[in-house]
């Protein structure tokens, strides 16, 4: 059997999704102006640190996620449904005021740094707590990748598939916050604040388009269950 279709198809799906909630590019922005202050070997240390994190982060909630909701009787289309409610609602508020939201990981993340003029150790001991939680693949990350991992077996993808190609977007997303984090000086100058705000804008239309996707995959067996019986 030809796995690289379905495969392909489950990255397809998997990574605009995580793009979209992570927005590194935006994130390399809020990344460059909190830890301004540390030397670039330092800034190149930490974004190297919150890419491998962020990585763990994703391919555990993909992998485990939905086994372990369902080892507490919730079903996938349940999750499926709620799932894709949080993902579509989260979009949504992106969409309307994405300053608002950058604004508050930024909050977040800068309220847990050490001081600038301490040991550059103690500032790369943050690279999990809080660069990468919560600021990078924070509570609406974990969502949205604990609802991607519902969608096995939705299309008749194979299991090794689909789980392939997920996985395969999780490491992308990964890779590509390490290397804007690792640039995130220049990213500022290249964007400016009109830029951010069209990435956030796009980002976030894109994550409602597959929230609503989601939420029609729970939604259509069980309408389909409730009419035929």
């Amino acid at each position: 059997m030809n796995l690289l279709g379905p495969g392909l198809n489950a990255f397809l799906l998997g990574f605009p999704a995580l793009l979209s909630i992570v927005n590194p590019l935006a994130g390399a922005i809020i990344f460059n102006e909190i830890t301004g202050n540390a030397s670039r070997p330092v800034r190149a240390t930490l974004a190297r640190k919150v890419g491998m994190n962020s990585a763990a982060v994703m391919l555990v909630s993909l992998w485990a996620g939905s086994y372990i909701l369902s080892f507490f009787g919730i079903t996938l289309n349940a999750l499926r449904l709620a799932g894709g409610a949080v993902v579509a609602s989260r979009a949504f508020q992106m969409l309307n005021a994405p300053e608002v939201t950058e604004a508050r990981k930024q909050a977040q993340a800068a309220s847990s740094l050490p001081a600038p003029d301490q040991d550059p150790d103690e500032i790369a001991s943050m690279a999990f707590f809080p660069l990468t939680l919560p600021f990078t693949t924070g509570p609406g990350t974990i969502a949205v990748a604990v609802t991607l991992g519902t969608e096995r077996g939705a299309f008749g993808t194979p299991l090794g598939a689909f789980y392939a190609g997920m996985s395969l977007a999780a490491v992308a997303i990964a890779a590509i916050t390490w290397v804007s984090y690792a640039a995130a000086d220049r990213l500022d100058v290249i964007l400016g604040a009109t830029g951010r705000r069209v990435l956030s804008r796009l980002a976030a239309f894109i994550l409602l388009g597959i929230g609503v996707q989601i939420m029609l995959s729970g939604a259509i067996p069980v309408l389909h269950q409730a009419l035929a019986g």
